[in-house]
């Protein structure tokens, strides 16, 4: 281990230690599923489904985690954390989590406006000048695009529900905005940033000048919205992404196995990326370190650009801690990282009459259920969740006081619907 890296991870043991114990939530605690009225029996389904894929050649290896009333009810790796070292899977398998990265930013967000630093109905060129007036590429009758300036300013909450008009200038639907070109020569495209050796403010920045894809406020576009987020927030706290939810959110909460850079000493739990071959009746080993498909640079790299959006590490365990904080309304084990009334806010549909998924809205952070049926899948009024783009998942049923994580590494991921048997197996364990 480098000297550097040891200092590190020293100075980090010894911020933790000098917390005071009640600002430290205890972990979560593993009971037999049938203290949470669920069956073990029909848990070992899932572990069996889950089996069944890896051994079908189709997934390499995943961790679920399923917290039931506060406690851990299932908890399970299965198949390989590296094929070829034919390494099998831990239950505290590290894995880059993606866009579930996206609602640990947001809870920085609100953290700072309970402190009264930033209110999220400003705009963002209160904190960030360059986005103060911003652009929108208007397709027009020649097949080409008109850049116009946007309606309105942008705010702080457009970005946290997506409305802001920003994609990841590649499009929404069809991959190609109508200013992708423009996106591809600024050479800002796509939700990774691990490689980039400058911070996310200055490539947002640069960002801010580029035609947006819609008017904000007008509908919903996945894009650099949340890292644009962590921009603001590296601006206003002084510090990088990376030490200020270390401080505010990991560490309180016990989360000391999520990183947006790993730790040389947790190489050995490092989930390996693969990508779906074909059909999806095969997998192969994921490029190293390639870009949005591959290992990526989260060893060896710049270690500077702090994605508020894609760019953390975590696991299933740490994941789930930080969820059950959100279902207990901001608090855990007497740690409170949030007041309940944020809370509630953050898991309101903030959509409006904007269109998103059937029988879905969005927050601030998450999609909000409103209608299960409409999914068409099992679940509860009030779930909220979102997921990565290494193919993992997340959901929160406060109906049923339920937490499931289901991690694994798989870019592209095609035609496995692996994620649907998880919810399935999960509510048919549930006997209460």
């Amino acid at each position: 281990m480098t000297s550097h890296i040891r200092l590190a991870a020293l100075t980090a043991l010894v911020a933790l230690l000098l917390l005071p114990q009640s600002l430290v939530a205890q972990g979560l605690v593993r009971v037999t599923p049938e203290e949470v009225g669920m069956s073990s029996d029909r848990l070992d389904r899932l572990s069996l489904a889950l089996e069944t894929y890896a051994d079908e050649g189709r997934l390499a290896g995943a961790v679920t985690i399923v917290v039931r009333r506060g406690k851990i009810a299932y908890r399970e790796g299965i198949g390989s954390r590296d094929v070829e070292a034919q390494a099998p899977m831990p239950s505290d398998g590290i894995f880059r989590i993606a866009s579930q990265t996206k609602a640990l930013t947001s809870v920085g967000v609100m953290l700072l406006q309970e402190e009264g630093r930033l209110l999220i109905t400003d705009p963002i060129g209160k904190y960030l000048p360059a986005f103060a007036q911003t652009t929108v590429a208007e397709p027009n009758t020649q097949g080409g695009y008109n850049v116009v300036p946007a309606r309105r300013p942008i705010t702080i909450r457009d970005l946290l529900t997506h409305t802001a008009g920003i994609s990841y200038g590649m499009g929404l639907l069809d991959n190609r905005g109508a200013a992708a070109d423009a996106w591809e020569q600024a050479g800002i495209t796509g939700w990774y940033l691990a490689n980039r050796d400058e911070p996310v403010v200055d490539t947002m920045a640069r960002l801010a000048d580029l035609p947006m894809d819609a008017h904000p406020g007008d509908r919903w576009v996945y894009g650099y919205n949340t890292d644009i987020l962590g921009a603001m927030i590296e601006k206003i706290t002084g510090r990088t992404l990376g030490e200020f939810l270390k401080e505010r959110l990991f560490d309180p909460l016990g989360m000391t196995d999520t990183h947006f850079f790993l730790p040389e000493n947790k190489l050995g739990r490092l989930a390996t990326v693969y990508s779906s071959v074909g059909d999806g009746s095969s997998f192969e080993r994921a490029p190293d370190p390639g870009h949005m498909v591959g290992q990526g640079h989260y060893v060896n790299g710049p270690r500077t650009a702090f994605s508020a959006g894609a760019g953390a590490l975590s696991t299933a365990t740490d994941y789930a801690t930080f969820l059950q904080m959100m279902l207990n309304g901001g608090e855990l084990n007497g740690t409170r990282i949030l007041s309940r009334k944020t809370v509630e806010s953050m898991l309101s549909n903030h959509l409006g009459d904007i269109d998103f998924r059937p029988g879905q809205g969005f927050g601030l952070g998450f999609s909000i259920t409103h209608d299960p049926a409409a999914t068409g899948l099992p679940g509860s009024v009030g779930e909220f969740a979102w997921s990565g783009a290494y193919h993992s998942t997340y959901w929160v049923d406060p109906e049923e006081e339920l937490v499931v994580v289901y991690l694994t590494q798989l870019i592209p991921a095609v035609n496995i619907d692996d994620q649907q048997k998880v919810r399935t197996m999960v509510y048919q364990a549930i006997i209460d």
